[in-house]
């Protein structure tokens, strides 16, 4: 170490003064443009962020808004970075002149309509949107997510009919994956919710489901037949 250093300062010495001076004013100007191209990406470090979380079809996580920057701005950002710069933006949005929030939801980010604006939007889906969850499907729905994992058998003994057609589409949207194996008898398959199943209601957790005592049970008769799938005629 110390013969390197020797050599170095060896080679300074070996060169012309003005070449010296010459390579001092590089290496500032070098360091001046470069502390000048981190201010500029940082300070739009948000507006990246911002169309990444508006163009993801999915509640967008940290390290997948990383891969990308480093990708596109050859530059490593780390997550408290990327995490500063999302709550600057949950800021910004958080004011009445917009109609959108920022969410965690899960483990990741997604634009939302805010909560006076609801029923707006819901409206709007009503007249444009063909289909539905069915109330078979919301019941077989709702077994999963408070009882999960939750084997089949044990879903149909508490809705008192057969569930495979709502199990079925209930895969099919995504709703509801494979969780497992039971170790009882013939290991049957378990169901649990999903990350999509998440995103559709908006939650960002499990424990954010209402308690079961909170909710008011309107129609004590289970089991309906109807079709998983109901049409809805535009307004």
């Amino acid at each position: 170490m110390k013969e390197r250093g020797y050599n170095f300062i060896y080679w300074r010495r070996k060169l012309p003064v003005s070449e010296m001076m010459l390579w001092l004013l590089c290496m500032h100007k070098m360091t001046i443009f470069a502390t000048q191209l981190v201010a500029e990406l940082l300070e739009k470090l948000e507006q990246h962020i911002e169309a990444l979380i508006f163009a993801a079809d999915h509640p967008i996580t940290l390290e997948e808004i990383g891969n990308c920057l480093e990708e596109v701005l050859g530059v490593s950002f780390s997550g408290e970075e990327i995490q500063q710069a999302i709550e600057q933006l949950q800021q910004r949005y958080a004011g009445d002149t917009s109609a959108f929030d920022i969410a965690a939801i899960g483990s990741g980010y997604q634009f939302l309509t805010k909560g006076a604006y609801h029923h707006t939007v819901s409206v709007y889906l009503k007249q444009t949107t063909r289909k539905r969850l069915s109330r078979t499907a919301l019941e077989t729905l709702a077994i999963i997510a408070y009882r999960q994992p939750v084997s089949k058998s044990d879903l149909e003994r508490i809705r008192g009919v057969n569930s495979d057609y709502a199990i079925q589409k209930l895969l099919e949207k995504e709703l509801v994956a494979i969780a497992g194996r039971s170790d009882g008898p013939g290991r049957p398959l378990l169901y649990g919710t999903t990350d999509k199943f998440m995103d559709y209601f908006g939650l960002r957790s499990l424990d954010e489901l209402p308690k079961l005592k909170e909710l008011v049970q309107t129609d004590n008769k289970i089991g309906d037949d109807e079709a998983m799938e109901e049409e809805v005629n535009p307004g």
